[in-house]
């Protein structure tokens, strides 16, 4: 298992692009913060669905991450994504990340997308993420 912190140094280290904070991680789950900005914006007035998915993708990571320690070659294997409504231009996006499943070699999870502030969800995805053979701590 992984810290909150070492999970936030190590993100921070090997994506210091990332526009992510994590907010909580733990209890096979995690919520994320996406940061928007103009950059993340479509037309319509919305933000994008590649940062959706992204939203989804490092909740699912950091979810990950914090069940199975720092494995940095933990990727992902497949998400599914449902758009259900227009998300706020100018909100932050949430990720709340639930593990449903964690194996020796794939961890299966749902993330619930939401803006900033608004309890009705804007996007449901569910990843799986495959786990390496060879990790710390495993023989």
């Amino acid at each position: 298992m992984a810290t909150k912190e070492e999970i936030v140094n190590f993100l921070a280290s090997e994506f210091p692009q990332a526009k992510i904070v994590i907010q909580q991680v733990g209890g096979r789950g995690a919520t994320v913060k996406y940061l928007v900005g103009e950059a993340d914006l479509r037309p319509g007035g919305t933000v994008s669905g590649p940062v959706l998915m992204s939203v989804a993708d490092v909740a699912l990571y950091v979810a990950v991450l914090g069940e199975i320690g720092l494995v940095p070659l933990a990727v992902t294997t497949s998400l599914n994504i449902n758009f259900l409504r227009k998300p706020a231009a100018h909100q932050n996006i949430l990720g709340e990340c639930k593990l449903i499943k964690v194996g020796r070699s794939l961890a299966i999870g749902e993330v619930s997308i939401y803006s900033e502030g608004d309890p009705e969800p804007v996007a449901h995805a569910v990843g799986t993420y495959s786990i390496p053979r060879s990790r710390p701590g495993q023989v």
